[in-house]
């Protein structure tokens, strides 16, 4: 029933692209369909608090600085929107529909528009209005219910990775740099969590989880979801940042909506400017880009590892030039917690290069080194073949941890520094 409903949706909101036929290329119909998506579900979700919000924010008016706790209480989210406008009565006056748009936009709290600007979409309002496609493509998303009652956020998650799976698609991207399967996340998370079940199930537990390489945050939602499975008093606080800055907005904005802390999601590049840095975490999986050159942060990387050696993230080595995947794997066994603090467990999804490329005395080959020397590495698992939309390459689960079971640690110690004390 889930499912037929998510492709429902799906399929209206894919029919709206239809209307940009002609006046957009297909490759930039995700830049009105991806932020429109969100409006209309952040409009659904405030719409049964709008009047209260309204009617206590013009009571403040004038009398209190700062009026984001109150009006947040008054929403019951962590953001609100003040402007008399929802997406029906942005209908009412076509010829306004621009300026009404822009206005609704800006009634929206500061934490949610930051999100909602880094969509660029108020260009796109002034090429749909010039096109005379902005009140046509508004009054569709109008027609269609987001609100939580009909969509949950499970499910929202889910929607918004398959409109970002299509779009990708069109473009003739490739996929696998925003969309993980689900069941591919199902096992990590699973693997991550497995020694834990215990200590998971205990009262008022708050576990911590990254993910530098985060999309539309599917991982994040799975991992919470299945802790909230094990132990519904229990809760996992998430943390992630994103390269693309529309699969950043939409991760931003679905934990905005799950009631997560949003700032814990960051935009950027995770391996040269490190959005968490000096943090560490429980927990720590991603499905890094495959193959992806880091020429373009070459410099910077290059400069951690020569200035800061193992007081940095890349002490032990580089990769080649044209594949970063390592050089996530050494950022994310950075964050782990000591073991005195009770350590960390990581998974990571990697092609066969990782594995298999790199002679002895190589940056890969190094890196390998320096993870088995540590006992960190305890299990890599071949992944079936095609799982990943748009290849068909040979994929590997890749599970560390630095607090081992006794009866699965290597008999011999580590005769390399760890990044991690």
């Amino acid at each position: 029933m889930a499912e037929t409903r998510i492709n429902n949706h799906a399929a209206f909101i894919w029919g709206v692209a239809d209307l940009l036929r002609g006046d957009y290329k297909q490759s930039e119909y995700g830049k009105v369909i991806l932020p429109l998506t969100v409006l209309r579900r952040l409009d659904c979700v405030l719409e049964p608090t709008k009047q209260a919000v309204l009617t206590r924010a013009a009571k403040l008016r004038g009398q209190v600085d700062n009026v984001d706790p109150v009006l947040c209480t008054v929403a019951g989210q962590h953001f609100y929107n003040v402007s008399p406008l929802d997406f029906p009565r942005l209908l009412d006056d076509p010829a306004q529909v621009a300026g009404n748009l822009r206005g609704y936009i800006a009634g929206f709290s500061p934490g949610a528009r930051e999100v909602l600007d880094k969509f660029d979409f108020d260009t796109q309002i002034t090429r749909l209005a010039r096109a005379d496609l902005l009140y046509l493509v508004v009054s569709r998303f109008a027609e269609v219910d987001l609100h939580p009652d009909t969509v949950s956020n499970l499910e929202m998650g889910y929607l918004y990775e398959e409109l970002v799976r299509r779009f990708s698609e069109l473009s003739n991207e490739t996929a696998g740099e925003h969309f993980t399967p689900r069941e591919v996340i199902r096992l990590m998370v699973n693997l991550l969590f497995a020694p834990d079940d215990d200590v998971l199930t205990d009262s008022g537990v708050i576990k911590t989880l990254y993910d530098p390489a985060c999309g539309t945050g599917g991982t994040l939602s799975v991992a919470e979801d299945h802790l909230r499975s094990l132990n519904p008093s229990a809760r996992l606080e998430v943390f992630g940042q994103e390269l693309n800055d529309e699969t950043y907005a939409i991760c931003r904005s679905d934990m905005m909506l799950k009631g997560q802390d949003a700032s814990h999601i960051v935009a950027g590049n995770s391996l040269n400017e490190d959005g968490h840095n000096g943090a560490r975490f429980d927990y720590l999986l991603a499905n890094p880009p495959f193959g992806v050159e880091w020429k373009k942060v070459e410099d910077t990387i290059r400069a951690e590892h020569e200035t800061r050696g193992f007081a940095g993230r890349f002490g032990t080595g580089l990769p080649r030039i044209n594949d970063g995947s390592l050089l996530f794997l050494q950022h994310m066994l950075s964050k782990m917690k000591p073991p005195k603090e009770g350590g960390s467990r990581v998974a990571i999804v990697f092609n066969g290069s990782p594995l298999f490329s790199g002679a002895a005395g190589s940056g890969e080959s190094e890196i390998r080194r320096w993870i088995i020397e540590n006992d960190w590495l305890e299990a890599v698992v071949a992944l079936p073949d095609q799982l990943f939309y748009n290849t068909g390459i040979s994929t590997y689960l890749w599970v560390l941890t630095n607090r081992k079971h006794p009866n699965a640690k290597a008999e011999s110690g580590s005769s390399t520094p760890a990044t991690t004390g």
